[in-house]
């Protein structure tokens, strides 16, 4: 994949500075036609050997252009906070907005390349990075992203004449730097595993591109004029999406739906329920002290009909704990900085580090039942998220986050009921909208993308737990031992794993 950038390309004096001038304005324009449209961001992702002209690039390329509108992003060890989070959410915290364009150097592909090269994990390891590069970078681009990946080479011979060329000067020998001497010693693994991910990686939607890096002139007018065609591309195109080619779901031959199966009438008389509620919160305090819970993290998602109890739950939850423990997060319509990202961005940046609880009133899955029911998205959008939502429920997973999502069903008597009450009680009338009563006119709606959600997001690693809640007592009561019985889950599985781990070095 490396040949044509290894035959000495190189563009003289004259053609750079005499070609520089208008591609500089095209860009410029271009620029300005980015962020006055607001329509889609650009993720530029550098890559490649060191000292092939990385950061002279994106240097020049910001004094060709207008650095204002441009992130230079660089992703070194990760920080503390970092590592108290899963991989991707540094990056994702990261992403430039609509209108906007960043630089990131370090990335994903960095992460992978290095650990690969320097034996921290073998091919299977490598592998599993690649296809969740492939992942993101697909919803991103599904999203709207415009993504450019550049990789800029030299060729063997080409980096041991920059190193000793350098290395003879004594102006410029402070320019190497430990990396490059690392890297001329491992360059045919690096190169090797480089083909690996570029090969398995440049996709219609984001491809590589490799630049030969030692002429800096043809570096230069390469990578701009790219930019510039793409960028160009992109702003032409029509702003009405085409109409998706999606699979309908199939509907249920019996009208029978799963919310259908629950018993509605189960429910705990008031002594009862005082003992169960005090017993599990005791539970649930004790499980978020232990030591064990330094090593994970507990996200609980509530949705649920309106009117079903969310709130009086997320209450016996916070009874139960310190407040510097957890955070509760109320998702409402986007803002309109949220609605210049991505739709998981807002939830990504929300996701607590190890020790810490997160509950979040509503969740990402709004893009299944609200924007689905309401058609504030479109039909692609919400079938796609199906599988973007299993995807970052199972990086959450991986990273040790608990994961417990509960849906509070009623009966559509019994939100009428709630609701006339919401009414008739002064500090409850805030509670009651016009929305709630527009919503009930769609119940049937709502139920059919509830059935959908849960068959196709309820997974061994995240299932939903549907809570009968015409009872609040019951719901409550519920809500509290489903989450202490997933975090003993948790903790037992990671005690099995330790243990073999410990047995596996013994027998070494």
């Amino acid at each position: 994949m490396f040949e044509s950038a290894e035959i000495g390309h190189a563009i003289d004096k004259e053609t750079f500075e005499a070609e520089v001038p208008a591609l500089r304005e095209a860009l410029l324009e271009a620029q300005f036609e980015l962020q006055q449209q607001k329509r889609f961001p650009v993720i530029v992702l550098i890559n490649g050997i060191e000292g092939a002209g990385k950061g002279e690039t994106v240097k020049l390329l910001n004094e060709w252009m207008d650095p204002r509108l441009i992130e230079v992003r660089t992703f070194d060890q990760q920080s503390d906070e970092e590592l108290a989070h899963p991989p991707a959410w540094r990056y994702w915290r990261m992403l430039p907005a609509k209108g906007r364009m960043g630089v990131f150097f370090g990335n994903w592909y960095s992460q992978m390349l290095q650990g690969r090269v320097h034996g921290l994990f073998k091919d299977a390891v490598l592998d599993q990075a690649i296809a969740g590069a492939e992942r993101l970078e697909k919803m991103l681009c599904d999203e709207g992203a415009l993504i450019f990946k550049f990789w800029f080479h030299l060729s063997k011979k080409q980096m041991k004449a920059r190193l000793k060329a350098l290395k003879d000067d004594p102006l410029h020998s402070w320019r190497i730097s430990p990396l490059d001497w690392q890297q001329s010693e491992t360059y045919d693994t690096f190169v090797h595993f480089g083909e690996r991910v570029l090969r398995r990686t440049s996709r219609d939607y984001a491809p590589w591109h490799v630049i030969e890096g030692a002429d800096p002139h043809y570096r230069s007018l390469t990578v701009g004029k790219i930019l510039l065609e793409g960028l160009q591309a992109a702003l032409k195109r029509a702003r009405t999406p085409s109409v998706p080619n999606t699979a309908p779901l199939p509907s249920g031959v019996d009208q029978m739906s799963l919310l259908d199966s629950l018993d509605m009438s189960l429910a705990l008389d008031k002594a009862d329920y005082e003992e169960q509620l005090i017993t599990e919160q005791a539970r649930l305090s004790g499980l978020m002290r232990d030591k064990r819970m330094r090593r994970h993290a507990l996200v609980a998602v509530f949705e649920g009909n309106d009117a079903a109890g969310k709130g009086g739950a997320i209450r016996r939850l916070a009874a139960a704990l310190d407040p510097r423990q957890y955070s509760i997060v109320p998702i409402a319509a986007p803002s309109e900085d949220e609605r210049a990202q991505p739709y998981l961005w807002r939830f990504w940046r929300q996701i607590p580090a190890r020790g810490k609880f997160t509950v979040f009133d509503r969740s990402w899955y709004g893009r299944v039942l609200v924007e689905r029911v309401e058609g504030f998205c479109s039909t692609d959008d919400w079938m796609r998220a199906y599988g973007e939502i299993n995807d970052f429920e199972e990086q959450l997973s991986d990273a040790g986050i608990i994961v417990v999502k509960f849906w509070l069903a009623i009966d559509k008597q019994t939100q009428l009921e709630r609701f006339q009450q919401r009414e008739d009680i002064p500090f409850k009338r805030f509670k009651i909208t016009e929305d709630d009563w527009r919503n009930r006119d769609k119940w049937d709606l709502y139920r059919t993308a509830v059935g959908d959600m849960v068959d196709r997001t309820s997974t061994e690693i995240s299932p939903w737990t549907l809570v009968e809640a015409n009872d609040k007592r019951w719901a409550r009561v519920k809500v509290l031992r489903t989450i202490n019985q997933a975090i003993e889950d948790a903790f037992a599985q990671r005690d099995k794993h330790d243990k073999k781990g410990k047995k596996d070095r013994k027998t070494k």
